[in-house]
């Protein structure tokens, strides 16, 4: 619809969306749609990144650790993740033992358990969570609680030379 205003001939103009939201949103702090769609993208992306990634453990592994303690040079360092759905992941690496095996067990410190997830052997001195390993829900909540942990057996000490709890 065409409007006469003091002899000048205008064309009445609505707003386009962009221009109504670029208002409407920079009322309430954002410049611009993009910056809102940003922030909220960032706050999901936030979100779904700590439940897809999960729990990421690092451990220290010590002869003292050990059930019973162990007098020993040797040790080992790593990550273990623990993900949103049970699935577990990571690696050790250890110096100064020749290691035979490496599990991830069930029990709290003080305590030995049951093996839940055997270990590979990855070169020399590399451990690695096989591909497709999970928790149950009962380990799961072991996990949480810090009730598992991780050791390295060796010729010398069969029962395991070097641990360490997986604290989340």
């Amino acid at each position: 619809m065409a409007k006469v205003v003091l002899g000048v001939y205008a064309e009445a103009v609505t707003p386009s969306f962009t221009e109504r939201n670029f208002r409407m949103n920079a009322r309430f702090g954002f410049p611009c749609p993009s910056s809102r769609l940003a922030a909220i993208t960032a706050i999901v992306f936030g979100v779904y990144s700590a439940l897809a990634l999960g729990e990421e453990v690092k451990v220290k592994l010590s002869g003292s650790q050990e059930v019973p303690a162990v007098t020993t040079t040797a040790s080992g360092t790593g990550t273990i993740t623990v993900g949103a759905d049970h699935g577990v992941s990571g690696s050790v690496t250890t110096s100064g033992l020749v290691g035979t095996m490496a599990h991830i067990h069930e029990g709290p410190a003080g305590k030995n358990g049951p093996v839940i997830i055997p270990l590979t052997k990855n070169g020399n001195d590399g451990w690695t969570v096989p591909p497709g390993a999970k928790l149950t829900d009962a380990q799961y909540q072991a996990f949480k609680a810090g009730d598992l942990y991780l050791n390295v057996h060796s010729d010398q000490h069969k029962g395991g030379e070097i641990r360490a709890q997986l604290k989340p």
